[in-house]
């Protein structure tokens, strides 16, 4: 799940769409707004941190006006809700989100050919700049469960660039993570690092145009939870600017 703002860009005063997407390679289905998911729905800026404000059922999920110009940071943290999967699809999801450790100790139980019902939670934010990018201007950390935050202004970087992220789960570095970036214009081009033990990475983007980080971290589901396993679902959207236009020759 991922926010898709309808500009990362805004002016100031300008009212922006945040809409909520549901996919895979930044293919993916709409997620009205459901107030009976949202756990934490808010954007932070310069004028401190409030609730999105949206209508039941609507998409866009949210909307804000952009008050002053800077970084807004959009975060949204889901309740738990459960899923049932198949062995093979579940066994397949393992292997694409780098959960190895999971299938293993699904196959030291004798359970890879078992069904799965799965607790899962959201976690995404999105960065938008409003005015010029500066230094001072930077990701923070907004409390959630399994966290991507950008340890630098990613509306600073340009194609080839690199852009340092941490994970965090509960608030402490997590290492060992898979950490994916795809770029809209080719989601089969991954950038794809594991966190080490700072629980950092550090990704190369290529490409302008927007871009989606994600991680998920698993966890056996807890007792009386009528499920298998616990999964925390992290993503972080933004838009990285093309190239600057060279300077005009003497």
């Amino acid at each position: 799940m991922w926010i898709e703002p309808s500009t990362f860009t805004p002016g100031a005063g300008e009212i922006v769409g945040l809409r909520h997407f549901v996919g895979q390679d930044l293919i993916g289905d709409p997620l009205p707004r459901n107030p009976a998911l949202i756990d934490q729905f808010l954007v932070h800026d310069g004028t401190g941190r409030k609730p999105v404000v949206g209508r039941t059922g609507a998409d866009p999920a949210g909307l804000i006006r952009i008050a002053a110009p800077g970084l807004a940071i959009v975060g949204y943290r889901s309740h738990p809700s459960t899923v049932e999967l198949p062995a093979a699809q579940f066994n397949t999801y393992l292997k694409e989100e780098g959960l190895a450790g999971v299938a293993a100790a699904r196959a030291l139980r004798n359970e890879t050919s078992a069904p799965v019902r799965e607790l899962f939670s959201r976690c995404a934010k999105s960065l938008l700049l409003t005015g010029a990018a500066a230094q001072t201007q930077s990701d923070r950390v907004l409390g959630f469960t399994l966290e991507l935050t950008a340890e630098q202004n990613p509306y600073l970087l340009r194609p080839g660039d690199t852009l340092p992220v941490s994970l965090t789960y509960e608030g402490k570095p997590m290492a060992g993570a898979l950490v994916v970036a795809m770029n809209r214009n080719d989601p089969s081009a991954r950038v794809a690092l594991r966190t080490g033990k700072d629980g950092r990475v550090r990704l190369r983007l290529p490409r302008a145009g927007m871009w989606l980080i994600k991680a998920v971290h698993m966890i056996p589901a807890p007792a009386g939870s009528n499920a298998n396993w616990e999964s925390f679902w992290a993503s972080l959207t933004f838009a990285l600017p093309a190239a600057a236009a060279a300077a005009p020759s003497n």
